[in-house]
């Protein structure tokens, strides 16, 4: 069943015409314009209007703000905004995104004077965006769809992933879509020169090649093999230079790929999982004697010294109470201790506190991601393919014999 906010991307989408033959409009994608960019990005948004929705902001706003300059450097290695000699390059980081979610719809554009005026359209599907990379990608492929099928394009790339399902993908016919996606840009927007379309060209073709499970591009030709969400970081490992071994999951490749990035990288991912978990839940997901008073504590269920992979996830991450915390969660107070009995107590809990997004139709949560973590911090192996009531039995089973 289609989540709730994916319906709602498809129906704010479906109110537009989005056809770039008659916008003539180029900048509906571009080359900062990736998953993990476009992601910290809103992020940066939410923060700077703090659910002012009517609060308005330019580039030069989010450039400037603290929570930029603290994490922008964080993610991506980047000198910081207030070097004078990054200015260009901060101004498409920024720029780019902004344009992108402005022809969704998702934020309001207008110009005034000669700066481009930004106010949120649409919150549910900003906040969507700025939770997590995956959320993004989530976003951009609904959006990308919507684009290129108004534009007349989309059956261009259907036909490509079509050759790839026959098994007659060739680089001519990798060559040949990306001289009709030349023209057509060029053919229909300002934009008069290949060069600058062949930047555009790989973050449309690349997202779209992740969801349909096909080759995309890399260095201007066909990529040697399907190409995988990992691949689209702005800053990305790729994860068959990680000497993948014959067996390994996508899962457990993603995880190895995460051990791979940068600190910093890493330190926002946690905290900002930290925030969104923070933000949710106003009392402890754990209901037991500990649990009245305000919940002001997130707790990592499997702690981030000795599971630096598992830090990020949110199904990780649970709210308690600072009496929970402190005597349950970490007896008499030490933090590097972690009672391994209140540990599936924890996880019990975060069960009940999945499965009530799931029935939301909230995608904050995965089944698959909570068993991922359940596997690599209790050292099991539950079956990837459960439904999170089932995964609950297991971890009653799991506490009743402990």
């Amino acid at each position: 069943m289609v989540a709730a906010i994916e319906a709602k991307i498809s129906a704010v989408l479906n109110q537009y015409d989005l056809d770039i033959r008659k916008s003539e409009n180029a900048r509906f994608m571009d080359q900062k314009v990736t998953p993990d960019v476009l992601s910290i990005i809103a992020d940066c948004i939410l923060n700077f209007i703090s659910s002012d929705t009517q609060k308005e902001f330019t580039v030069k706003d989010i450039w400037k703000s603290q929570y930029f300059e603290k994490n922008v450097r964080l993610l991506f290695s980047k000198p910081s905004p207030e070097n004078p000699t990054a200015s260009s390059e901060y101004d498409k980081f920024i720029a780019q995104p902004l344009k992108t979610l402005a022809y969704a719809h998702v934020l309001n554009e207008k110009k005034r004077g000669l700066s481009n005026v930004y106010t949120v359209e649409n919150y549910d599907i900003l906040e969507f965006i700025a939770t997590k990379d995956k959320n993004a990608f989530v976003f951009l492929c609904i959006y990308l769809e919507k684009v290129l099928g108004d534009s007349g394009f989309i059956n261009h790339i259907k036909t490509l992933e079509e050759s790839f399902r026959k098994g007659s993908l060739s680089p001519d016919k990798f060559a040949h879509l990306k001289r009709k996606f030349q023209q057509f840009i060029t053919g229909n927007t300002p934009i008069n020169g290949i060069t600058e379309v062949n930047r555009i060209f790989p973050k449309v073709l690349n997202v779209l090649a992740v969801k349909y499970g096909m080759p995309g591009t890399v260095a201007g030709r066909l990529s040697d093999g399907t190409f995988v969400y990992s691949d689209l970081r702005y800053n990305r490992v790729n994860w068959r230079d990680l000497q993948k071994t014959k067996g390994i999951t996508r899962q457990e490749a993603i995880a190895l790929s995460s051990r791979e990035l940068t600190p910093g990288y890493m330190e926002y991912l946690v905290q900002r999982a930290v925030n969104v978990i923070k933000n949710r839940y106003s009392q402890s997901e754990v209901r037991d004697q500990y649990a009245s008073g305000p919940a002001t504590q997130v707790h990592h269920i499997f702690p981030e010294s000795k599971y630096p992979e598992l830090a990020h996830y949110y199904e990780n991450l649970i709210k308690l109470t600072a009496q929970q915390h402190s005597v349950k969660a970490h007896p008499n107070n030490n933090y590097s201790v972690v009672d391994p009995d209140y540990q599936l107590t924890c996880l019990i809990a975060k069960s009940v506190s999945i499965e009530q997004c799931l029935l939301a139709k909230d995608d904050l949560y995965s089944e698959a991601d909570f068993i991922y973590v359940i596997n690599t911090g209790l050292k099991v192996a539950l079956s990837p393919n459960l439904h999170i009531r089932a995964i609950r039995t297991e971890l009653v089973k799991l506490q009743n014999v402990a």
